[in-house]
Protein backbone atom coordinates (compact mmCIF):
# COMPACT_ATOMS: atom_id res chain seq x y z
CA UNK A 1 0.00 0.00 0.00
CA UNK A 2 2.93 2.57 0.95
CA UNK A 3 4.82 1.22 -1.98
CA UNK A 4 2.14 2.13 -4.44
CA UNK A 5 1.61 5.31 -2.51
CA UNK A 6 5.27 6.65 -2.27
CA UNK A 7 5.64 5.54 -6.16
CA UNK A 8 3.06 7.07 -7.65
CA UNK A 9 4.03 10.30 -5.49
CA UNK A 10 7.64 10.11 -7.54
CA UNK A 11 5.97 10.27 -10.59
CA UNK A 12 4.34 12.82 -9.79
CA UNK A 13 7.11 14.70 -8.69
CA UNK A 14 9.14 13.92 -11.72
CA UNK A 15 6.53 14.81 -13.73
CA UNK A 16 5.92 18.25 -11.84
CA UNK A 17 9.45 19.08 -11.77
CA UNK A 18 10.56 17.43 -15.31
CA UNK A 19 9.74 20.83 -16.98
CA UNK A 20 12.29 22.72 -14.64
CA UNK A 21 14.58 20.59 -15.14
CA UNK A 22 14.60 20.73 -18.81
CA UNK A 23 14.51 24.72 -18.07
CA UNK A 24 17.66 24.81 -15.83
CA UNK A 25 19.75 22.49 -18.86
CA UNK A 26 18.28 25.51 -20.97
CA UNK A 27 20.31 27.76 -19.00
CA UNK A 28 23.21 25.84 -17.85
CA UNK A 29 24.16 25.21 -21.87
CA UNK A 30 23.36 28.68 -22.64
CA UNK A 31 25.57 29.80 -19.72
CA UNK A 32 28.68 27.62 -20.67
CA UNK A 33 28.28 29.04 -24.53
CA UNK A 34 28.20 32.44 -23.71
CA UNK A 35 31.22 31.70 -20.80
CA UNK A 36 33.53 30.01 -23.77
CA UNK A 37 32.63 33.25 -25.79
CA UNK A 38 33.84 35.47 -23.24
CA UNK A 39 36.97 33.41 -22.06
CA UNK A 40 37.77 33.68 -26.00
CA UNK A 41 36.82 37.53 -26.68
CA UNK A 42 39.04 38.10 -23.38
CA UNK A 43 42.32 36.27 -25.24
CA UNK A 44 41.85 37.65 -28.69
CA UNK A 45 41.87 41.44 -27.26
CA UNK A 46 44.08 40.96 -24.76
CA UNK A 47 46.53 38.89 -27.33
CA UNK A 48 45.67 42.22 -29.66
CA UNK A 49 46.07 44.73 -26.59
CA UNK A 50 49.63 43.07 -25.72
CA UNK A 51 50.61 43.07 -29.75
CA UNK A 52 49.57 46.93 -29.37
CA UNK A 53 52.29 47.51 -26.16
CA UNK A 54 54.95 45.36 -27.97
CA UNK A 55 54.63 47.38 -31.36
CA UNK A 56 54.74 50.81 -29.36
CA UNK A 57 57.97 49.99 -27.20
CA UNK A 58 59.73 49.40 -30.49
CA UNK A 59 59.54 52.94 -30.98
CA UNK A 60 62.65 54.36 -30.94
CA UNK A 61 62.31 56.94 -33.95
CA UNK A 62 60.61 58.94 -36.62
CA UNK A 63 60.82 56.31 -38.68
CA UNK A 64 59.36 53.48 -36.60
CA UNK A 65 57.15 55.65 -34.92
CA UNK A 66 55.71 56.45 -38.95
CA UNK A 67 55.26 52.60 -39.20
CA UNK A 68 53.31 52.15 -35.97
CA UNK A 69 51.23 54.84 -36.72
CA UNK A 70 50.29 53.35 -40.09
CA UNK A 71 50.03 49.96 -38.13
CA UNK A 72 47.34 51.16 -35.64
CA UNK A 73 44.78 51.88 -38.51
CA UNK A 74 45.11 47.88 -39.43
CA UNK A 75 45.20 47.15 -35.93
CA UNK A 76 41.86 49.12 -35.50
CA UNK A 77 40.55 47.30 -38.59
CA UNK A 78 41.14 44.18 -36.96
CA UNK A 79 39.67 44.93 -33.97
CA UNK A 80 36.72 46.32 -35.78
CA UNK A 81 36.05 43.04 -37.30
CA UNK A 82 36.20 41.07 -34.22
CA UNK A 83 34.04 42.95 -32.30
CA UNK A 84 31.41 42.83 -35.05
CA UNK A 85 31.80 38.98 -35.12
CA UNK A 86 31.51 38.86 -31.42
CA UNK A 87 28.33 40.38 -31.64
CA UNK A 88 27.16 38.37 -34.68
CA UNK A 89 28.26 35.13 -32.30
CA UNK A 90 26.61 36.60 -29.14
CA UNK A 91 23.36 37.22 -31.06
CA UNK A 92 23.12 33.82 -32.79
CA UNK A 93 23.87 32.68 -29.13
CA UNK A 94 20.95 34.61 -27.83
CA UNK A 95 18.51 33.75 -30.74
CA UNK A 96 19.19 29.68 -30.22
CA UNK A 97 18.34 30.18 -26.43
CA UNK A 98 14.96 32.07 -27.17
CA UNK A 99 13.94 29.52 -29.99
CA UNK A 100 14.64 26.53 -27.32
CA UNK A 101 12.99 28.62 -24.83
CA UNK A 102 9.86 29.05 -26.95
CA UNK A 103 9.69 25.97 -28.14
CA UNK A 104 10.31 24.26 -24.32
CA UNK A 105 7.31 26.56 -23.51
CA UNK A 106 5.21 25.48 -25.97
CA UNK A 107 5.72 21.96 -25.36
CA UNK A 108 4.52 22.44 -21.47
CA UNK A 109 1.83 23.97 -22.85
CA UNK A 110 0.70 21.02 -25.07
CA UNK A 111 1.65 18.66 -21.82
CA UNK A 112 -1.01 20.52 -20.10
CA UNK A 113 -3.60 21.71 -22.15
CA UNK A 114 -6.23 19.36 -23.01
CA UNK A 115 -6.27 18.42 -26.83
Amino acid sequence: MYTDMFKAFSEQTEKTLAPYIKFNKLVAKNVETLTELQLSAVKTYSEMGLAQVKAASEVTDVTSMTAYSSQQLAAMTKLSQQMMDDSAKLQAIAKEFKDDLEKLTADNLKSVTPA
